[in-house]
């Protein structure tokens, strides 16, 4: 009995410690279901894991990693640049305007870019808040800046200052951005907001600044002007004794330019000069033997004519000699022929009166006498006489 009971409750705290098992998987299934152990990093992303039970802290970067529920814990951090910009005190008339050395209120557009630096992430990881910008950064940003400005006048915050006040921000603001593991990039300043009263009296300063400036940027215009005026006239001056020095030394190298060729040109001259005394008398004793020559052969000339015209004379004499023989020759001849034909004389007579007169030949008339004597009795009548058969005389 008692061996029996001693196997039913040992078998019984078996069975309590299966189900106990059972149960405590089935939970661990569920709690698994519920909250699976596998978180995702994003791009741009790191995450940091932490052990609860060993305190030990990892970085995990982009894709999927193990979280066990109640062991680990994971933080994401952003890895691209932040900008924080205090709007607040973008305006002189805002709700948190800055003051400058005179207690004036001004607004300044302020943009603080920065970063979480990964390398020192996983050292400072557990003492970040969860929001860094809001929490971390704007605090810091806000004690430095307005710090900064209160040592500068509204005009060299507006002006003349603007790059060194933008670096000394940075110089203040990093190391402290650096010890929470955050990196500072750049500061950059925008617009600035001035009081209407002021802006209004700052804007009459700078007319009449810019109105001292031009007038001393005429006088000093009108001062180099001057300047300019007197260094051309020095130029002028000394181009027009350069100029005379130089045509001074180029007359006297042409002066002795033409010294040196004189002596070159004087026995040149001289030879030039007895030259043409040679080339005279040759020319005198060419003329004089060209004046004889021509005298020469006018002799020769006037003996030739003389002689010409006494052949011609003997020529014009025996021709004319000859024609006057050749002439009673053809005389006798023709008179011959006439005594032979009398009626060629009428013949001879009518060729010579017209050629539009025809040649009648007749016999002479009885008498004896002219035979053209009717033609001429008939233009000039005779006077009538007492005969009427009268007969020419």
């Amino acid at each position: 009995m008692d061996t029996s009971s001693k196997l039913g409750k040992a078998a019984t705290r078996v069975l309590n410690r299966k189900t106990l098992a059972l149960a405590i998987l089935a939970l661990a299934g569920y709690g698994l279901y519920r909250h699976p152990p596998i978180e995702t990093i994003g791009p741009q992303q790191v995450g940091i894991r932490t052990n609860a039970w060993t305190g030990s802290v990892s970085e995990v970067g982009q894709g999927t990693c193990l979280v066990i529920p109640g062991i680990h814990s994971l933080r994401r951090f952003p890895l691209q640049d932040e900008i924080y910009r205090p709007t607040r005190s973008a305006k002189a008339d805002g709700p948190a305007p800055f003051q400058s050395s005179e207690g004036l209120s001004i607004g300044v557009e302020l943009a603080i870019r920065y970063a979480i630096d990964p390398k020192t992430l996983p050292r400072v990881a557990k003492g970040l808040p969860n929001d860094v910008g809001s929490d971390l950064v704007e605090p810091l940003v806000q004690g430095v800046i307005y710090k900064v400005f209160t040592r500068y006048t509204v005009r060299e915050i507006f002006s003349t200052r603007r790059q060194e006040i933008q670096t000394l921000i940075e110089s203040e603001l990093k190391p402290m951005l650096a010890a929470d593991g955050i990196v500072l990039r750049n500061v950059m300043m925008g617009n600035v907001d001035l009081p209407p009263d002021y802006r209004e009296g700052m804007n009459k300063v700078l007319a009449t600044e810019l109105e001292a400036q031009q007038m001393q940027y005429t006088l000093q215009l009108k001062e180099k002007q001057v300047q300019e005026s007197k260094l051309q006239a020095e130029a002028d001056k000394a181009r027009r004794d350069t100029a005379a020095e130089a045509a001074a030394d180029e007359q006297i190298i042409a002066a002795k330019g033409q010294e040196e060729a004189m002596k070159h040109v004087l026995p040149f001259k001289r030879q030039q000069i007895e030259q043409r005394e040679l080339e005279a008398q040759a020319q005198s004793a060419s003329l004089i033997q060209n004046a004889k020559g021509t005298a020469e052969a006018r002799r020769i000339e006037a003996a030739g004519e003389a002689d010409s015209r006494r052949k011609l004379a003997d020529a014009d004499a025996y021709r004319q000699e000859t024609l006057g023989k050749v002439n009673s020759e053809q005389l006798a001849r023709d008179g011959a022929l006439i005594d032979k034909h009398p009626l060629l004389i009428q013949k001879t007579l009518a060729d010579k009166l017209s050629d539009k007169i025809s040649v009648i030949i007749a016999p002479p008339p009885a008498t004896g006498g002219f035979i053209g004597q009717a033609v001429i009795d008939g233009a000039h009548p005779a006077p009538a006489t007492g005969n009427a058969s009268g007969s020419a005389p």
